[in-house]
């Protein structure tokens, strides 16, 4: 397993301080992003998003995993997952853990995934999301 260099409160402060956008992430932690932020605006409206998510990913399948990890996602996170709006650039906390995450799984490492949910999320829970996350990523990548 992984373990983080241990850092002191000054550099801790300043990594929280750096500002993570869109364009750091890879094609598919962007459009699961993307998929967390309309699936946002859906709940939030009391509205089904597979339709519109299914059109914008091209793929049902794929709108349907990320409906998937996101509720998964949502029932166990320790508080409410905070996303940002469809037009901002710049990512939330919570949105850069969950695509570092899936970066993790689509680079097949197991142990990057565990370290961006460690602390976070009991460790059979962490099993339950690599598997929907991996079953997303199969999916994103068989429309392809």
């Amino acid at each position: 397993m992984r373990h983080a260099k241990p850092v002191n409160a000054v550099s801790w402060v300043e990594k929280l301080k750096e500002q993570v956008r869109v364009d750091d992430l890879n094609a598919l932690a962007l459009r699961f992003v993307y998929s967390l932020r309309l699936i946002a605006i859906h709940r939030r409206a009391r509205r089904d998003p597979v339709p519109e998510l299914a059109a914008k990913l091209g793929n049902v399948t794929a709108a349907i995993a990320a409906l998937d990890l996101t509720e998964t996602i949502a029932a166990i996170w320790p508080e409410p997952v905070r996303v940002g709006r469809a037009c901002c650039r710049c990512l939330t906390f919570d949105e850069v853990t969950l695509a570092r995450a899936l970066e993790a799984v689509v680079a097949r490492d197991r142990p990057a995934f565990n370290h961006q949910l460690e602390g976070l999320l009991k460790p059979g829970r962490i099993d339950l999301v690599w598997e929907q996350a991996m079953t997303l990523v199969a999916a994103e990548l068989n429309a392809s």
